[in-house]
């Protein structure tokens, strides 16, 4: 992917550099492709590998195609995701046929307020040896050493059981009797929750809900959708999906979302909107300072970018713009912001607060820099 000296991708940041890259080189020697090329390949074949997997998936789910694609740029992004819905919308089955799709191990925990720790990481069990007469412990893999882990109903488990999922969601491993075990790579947990029914819910603490990198609601079909799941229910089973990737290819894809680049146009409009629903801040819009009693955290707008740069690379663009930062930021930053008595009281939400914000924070003006990208970017 071209770079200039607007560009900064996160692998350039994390190598200490000033934020100026040169221009990728061309081919090599003999006619190689050079990193550039291979950038774009894959960018091609993520936009392939979305399209085989909507296609797959299609088959089995009808409609929620806005769900699926957020749930792509979650996987893809690296990042976890909470799928908030009432029950009976499939929520579930859109799971299970993602993993299948990617020929990935799934597992499913189903949170029960009398879940213990040891039920979702595994425990160290006793061993005897008939040779020897000796006992040793082994240590036995719960459910949570999978590639793709559904949380099912994960507000109804107590928050110990919670801590150990936050562990695993954060650090990539578990700890059981004082060692610690990596969990495979990719890892990507993807939890359910039922926003009607509280009682003998535990709410998640804010610290676990942020590190989820997008909040999804699942709404209710359309009236056509609707009828067509009532026919597919009344005739033959519908096929299982077919795998699309494996895990080396996904992880081989997710290292091609990373290297997508973000001009600083773009990393100081995220900055601003981020910043903008911090109460503290100087500028800060009035509906906000009366509204929001906590704002995003500077995770929040890291995951921003991230999905963003998941989004351009399905769509298979050599950067991102600033519609795939608009039009991810409710998912991304909604369950990152707490309201206050008196917004909640006037029936505001963190998706109204945040559609305000989007349209109330401007977007500066590139000028001459912006345009040189675009030619590079053409080139």
């Amino acid at each position: 992917m071209a770079h200039s000296d607007t560009i900064t991708s996160p692998d350039s940041a994390a190598s200490g550099g000033n934020g100026h890259t040169s221009h990728s080189p061309g081919p090599g020697p003999g006619g190689r492709a050079g990193p550039a090329d291979a950038d774009l390949d894959g960018l091609e074949r993520l936009r392939s590998a979305r399209d085989r997997i909507r296609q797959q998936m299609a088959g089995t789910i009808v409609g929620q195609a806005d769900v699926v694609d957020q749930l792509l740029v979650c996987l893809f992004a690296r990042g976890h995701c909470i799928l908030e819905g009432v029950p009976g919308l499939a929520k579930t089955l859109m799971i299970r046929t993602l993993a299948r799709c990617l020929s990935l191990d799934f597992s499913r925990i189903q949170f029960t307020p009398d879940l213990m720790p040891s039920d979702i990481t595994g425990t160290d069990i006793m061993f005897d040896d008939r040779a020897t007469g000796e006992r040793t412990f082994k240590f036995v893999p719960g459910p949570l050493f999978a590639h793709v882990l559904l949380a099912d109903e994960i507000n109804r488990t107590p928050p110990k059981t919670q801590a150990a999922l936050l562990e695993a969601m954060q650090e990539r491993q578990v700890t059981a009797g004082g060692k610690r075990y990596p969990l495979p790579d990719p890892f990507f947990v993807l939890a359910t929750q039922n926003p009607i029914e509280q009682e003998g819910t535990y709410p998640l603490p804010e610290a676990q809900l942020d590190r989820f990198l997008m909040k999804v609601f699942v709404d209710y079909p359309d009236e056509a959708e609707e009828r067509k799941i009532y026919r597919l229910n009344s005739g033959a089973a519908a096929p299982d999906p077919e795998p699309v990737l494996g895990a080396e290819e996904l992880l081989s894809l997710q290292s091609v979302v990373r290297r997508v680049p973000v001009s600083d146009y773009v990393v100081d409009y995220v900055a601003s909107v981020v910043r903008s629903t911090r109460t503290r801040e100087a500028k800060v819009p009035a509906f906000i300072k009366e509204g929001v009693l906590w704002g995003v955290g500077p995770r929040g707008g890291q995951s921003l970018i991230q999905a963003a740069q998941a989004r351009a690379a399905l769509d298979g663009r050599p950067e991102v713009e600033l519609e795939d930062v608009r039009a991810l930021a409710p998912a991304v930053l909604r369950h990152r912001i707490v309201l206050n008595y008196n917004a909640e009281s006037q029936g505001q939400t963190p998706d109204t607060v945040i559609k305000r914000l989007l349209d109330e924070v401007p977007a500066h003006d590139p000028g001459p820099a912006r345009a040189r990208v675009d030619r590079v970017l053409k080139a």
